[in-house]
């Protein structure tokens, strides 16, 4: 089987080369003959752990190809996947899907066989039957079916994702496109992956669902420390004790500074700018919106206050800048909001990411981006740990208290016990998770009047 991918993106990229490591025999397409020219010469355009060594195997295998000329990667194909951009609309929240109806209107005028036309890219419900509609309009003679095939990848541990799914979703219209399917995922199915086949429409709807139920719950458990704190649990011990409940689970009860990234964010507004357009608005996920544009000022708030109320004139160590680690992705990262506002109010930053330090220099003016996290919290007033990359978890903290100029260590990630903190002479603040004495007036104001209740 020979598959074309369009779009050497961040989820094109890992699902051609992923296929070229199953045996098949795949092309990917890119308009930017720069990251062509790159990725020939084994250069990543991303930064995702284990991909540059399957790109440089494949290739050398003959599997694995990288060209700008669409036409000749569809021509033969058996497969095409689009995997091209579909970024939120400035004026709607929608996908933008310019570039989408740009490629299939080319992948149309190239098509020469039967080939199946998978759309990777996260598309609004009906996509893809303007899709089929599109490929017949722009070439009647085309023989072609059309698949909806969302992808599930978490940036980080994609490759990981891909070889070990926990489903394939694979919305189809004909027996001919159902067949062609379940051959290209053979091989990831007999490793014990489930494939589930439904509607077009169904499928566009169970990538965004799931990525906003995701994204709700996050919003939820971050809510939920900040009532913790208020009242003097801990919402660590919360998240376990809910999480254990199996209907429930234990995973996104991870507290932290608000979800961003390329799909959270993007796929919350799209779900609720449809659901509105389809007269059933969904006010959970308008809610998990708001809360969490909410959550990334007040993160900001919590730097200051824990600074004494203000940081003006202070110098403040950032550690992690991108949304999440293992990756140098900076879209809707966290601190993009937290050190403008910093900034904002006085503050001087000196800030070290291990990948996303490049990337965030195009879109953060003003900081001082160092070498290691040593040289960064080196005569600060104050560290805040944005990012959890593991390399933040095992620092040698007698050397960050000699380090910094004053002992205030603000972890937005939770990735310290307060009472190594403590012991170590830090000021140490947390989130959801502060010590409450159970006199303080607003622990009194929730008890129950003794005398009333009697």
């Amino acid at each position: 089987m020979q598959i074309a991918v369009v779009g050497t993106g961040y989820v094109g990229l890992v699902s051609g080369v992923c296929f070229s490591e199953f045996g098949f025999r795949v092309i990917c397409v890119d308009r930017d003959s720069d990251k062509i020219g790159n990725l020939q010469q084994m250069i990543m355009p991303i930064y995702e752990p284990g991909l540059e060594k399957l790109v440089e195997s494949n290739s050398k295998a003959g599997r694995l190809s990288f060209t700008t000329d669409l036409a000749k990667a569809v021509e033969k194909a058996d497969v095409v996947l689009l995997a091209v951009g579909t970024p939120q609309s400035e004026t709607d929240g929608m996908p933008d899907l310019t570039a989408l109806h740009g490629a299939v209107k080319e992948v149309a005028k190239a098509l020469k066989q039967y080939s199946v036309i998978v759309t990777k890219s996260t598309v609004p419900v009906g996509t893809n039957r303007s899709i089929a509609k599109m490929i017949a309009a722009t070439n009647p003679n085309a023989d072609f079916d059309v698949a909806s095939n969302p992808e599930f990848l978490r940036e980080g541990v994609a490759v990981e994702d891909f070889m070990s799914p926990d489903r394939i979703v694979a919305g189809v219209d004909s027996k001919r496109a159902r067949d062609m399917m379940a051959k290209l995922y053979e091989p990831v199915c007999l490793n014990g992956a489930q494939m589930f086949f439904t509607t077009y429409e169904s499928a566009e709807v169970i990538k965004y669902t799931a990525n906003s139920l995701l994204a709700a719950r996050i919003a939820y458990i971050n809510e939920i420390a900040d009532f913790c704190e208020r009242t003097g649990a801990n919402v660590r011990d919360v998240a376990k004790g809910v999480g254990m409940d199996h209907r429930i689970g234990s995973k996104f009860l991870n507290p932290g500074p608000g979800y961003g990234g390329s799909c959270f964010p993007k796929d919350t507004m799209a779900l609720k700018t449809m659901a509105e357009r389809a007269g059933a608005p969904i006010t959970i996920v308008d809610a998990a919106i708001a809360s969490n544009e909410t959550r990334k000022h007040r993160m900001a708030d919590k730097v200051i206050a824990a600074a004494g109320g203000s940081v003006k004139g202070k110098t403040i160590c950032v550690l992690g800048v991108t949304f999440k680690p293992a990756t140098d992705d900076m879209r809707e990262s966290a601190s993009l909001t937290i050190v403008p506002a910093l900034q904002k109010a006085g503050a001087t930053i000196r800030a070290y990411d291990p990948e996303g330090m490049k990337e965030a220099a195009k879109m953060i003016s003003g900081v001082e981006w160092c070498d290691d996290a040593y040289k960064a919290m080196t005569g600060a007033d104050a560290m805040v740990i944005i990012t959890e990359w593991n390399e933040f978890r095992s620092l040698d903290l007698k050397k960050v208290r000699a380090a910094l100029k004053t002992p205030l260590v603000v972890d937005l990630r939770n990735i310290y016990k307060r009472q190594d903190m403590q012991k170590h002479g830090f000021h140490y603040v947390s989130v959801g998770r502060q010590d409450v004495k159970p006199g303080e007036p607003w622990i009194a104001d929730l008890n129950i009047d003794d005398e009333k209740a009697a």
